[in-house]
């Protein structure tokens, strides 16, 4: 009786070790954004619209920042996302990507949440002009992208930010 224990004992730690053994390793998480394939076909030719020739030719859209430990957007940044909806309206092709972005205060978790939010913020105010909620993606770097790497006041002030990029 004592053998048949042991054996039982020794199947069920074997099982065990094979099943943990098996078990996925914790998933790679990044804040990255995949980067776009190649296409496998020629791209199709682009039509020259009135409206899309009117567009001004920016190499990127304005960024809009915020107020330490807030996602709201500020009266001066509503501009900002204005001129980035008309450009948005004039090139109905585009789609965007709105990357939050904090300072270098606060853990990393929170950060990225919080740059979560302004980004979501801003995406917000983008679709109550008109923009489709469609063409915006989202993104958090939290404090992992900053434009200036002091620890003051102005350089904190230029990573709470949200930045616009075409991504189409």
């Amino acid at each position: 009786m004592k053998n048949r224990s042991v054996v039982y004992l020794m199947v069920i730690l074997v099982a065990s070790i094979f099943t943990l053994w098996g078990c996925p390793k914790s998933a790679d998480t990044t804040a990255v954004p995949e980067a776009p394939t190649a296409p496998t076909a020629a791209p199709e030719p682009v039509e020259d619209t009135p409206v899309e020739r009117a567009a001004p030719v920016r190499d990127k859209l304005e960024a809009v920042y915020f107020d330490f430990d807030q996602s709201f957007i500020r009266s001066d940044a509503k501009s900002a996302i204005k001129e980035n909806a008309e450009w948005l309206k004039a090139n109905p092709k585009a789609d965007i990507r709105i990357e939050g972005n904090c300072d270098e205060r606060g853990t990393i978790e929170y950060n990225q949440a919080l740059g979560q939010r302004r980004a979501q913020a801003a995406k917000k105010y983008l679709t109550d002009l008109g923009i489709s909620g469609g063409r915006i993606s989202l993104i958090s770097y939290g404090k992992e992208k900053p434009v200036c790497k002091q620890s003051n006041e102005d350089c904190w002030q230029e990573n709470r930010r949200g930045d616009f990029a075409v991504v189409k």
